[in-house]
């Protein structure tokens, strides 16, 4: 009867030291997920660009143009405007009724005058595609002004000047106009305030 008793009292302390360490096992496991879950460093895909700025470099980036006939070309901004005056303005997208009622056309009619002023390209970009550009730029007579329409399909360039506007259907260009001399940023118009401050007389008035 005593060993029986003994046995009994051995298998309920065994069991309870058993329970006891598989308990704190189990807890340790737990604190330890726990801790490793709130260490990780979370990643955030969305890099800021700062938005540029007078002084900066316009990046070497490919953007292309549509040629007659659907034909395309290849364009590299920064070889585009080396040892030039330029204008690069940006419009939010080809064909919408700020960009083709005010800002194309002011650049048309000032083109005389900017040419006076020392500008020797006037280019414009847009996240629409090639032939969107293409057709825009022949419809609002831009093209026949001389201003270069060229697509930022992939949105790379708006990007690297920091002026990405995020919409439901597709990233498009803020708009904005600088001036580049030789490739650097010598003047830098925002529509941050108003979008008139990147029209052709904002730009005429600081040359």
């Amino acid at each position: 009867m005593n060993t029986i008793l003994r046995l009994c009292l051995l298998f309920t302390s065994f069991s309870a030291v058993h329970s006891f360490f598989g308990l704190q096992l189990s807890s340790s496991s737990s604190s330890s997920l726990t801790n490793l879950s709130l260490s990780t460093p979370a990643t955030d895909n969305n890099m800021v660009v700062e938005e540029v700025k007078v002084g900066d470099t316009v990046p070497s980036i490919t953007l292309q143009e549509g040629l007659p006939e659907f034909g395309k070309k290849d364009v590299n901004i920064s070889e585009l405007i080396a040892g030039k005056k330029a204008i690069i303005f940006g419009v939010p997208g080809a064909f919408t009724p700020g960009c083709s009622k005010s800002h194309v056309p002011s650049f048309i009619h000032a083109k005389e005058e900017l040419k006076e002023k020392g500008i020797d390209i006037i280019i414009c970009i847009a996240t629409n595609d090639l032939y969107v550009m293409k057709a825009w730029g022949e419809h609002s007579g831009g093209t026949d002004a001389g201003i270069v329409f060229l697509s930022d399909g992939s949105a790379e360039l708006t990007q690297a000047l920091g002026l990405v506007m995020e919409t439901p259907m597709m990233p498009r260009t803020k708009r904005f106009t600088l001036i580049a001399e030789n490739g650097i940023v010598t003047q830098y118009f925002s529509s941050a305030e108003e979008s008139s401050n990147t029209w052709a007389p904002a730009v005429l008035a600081k040359l």
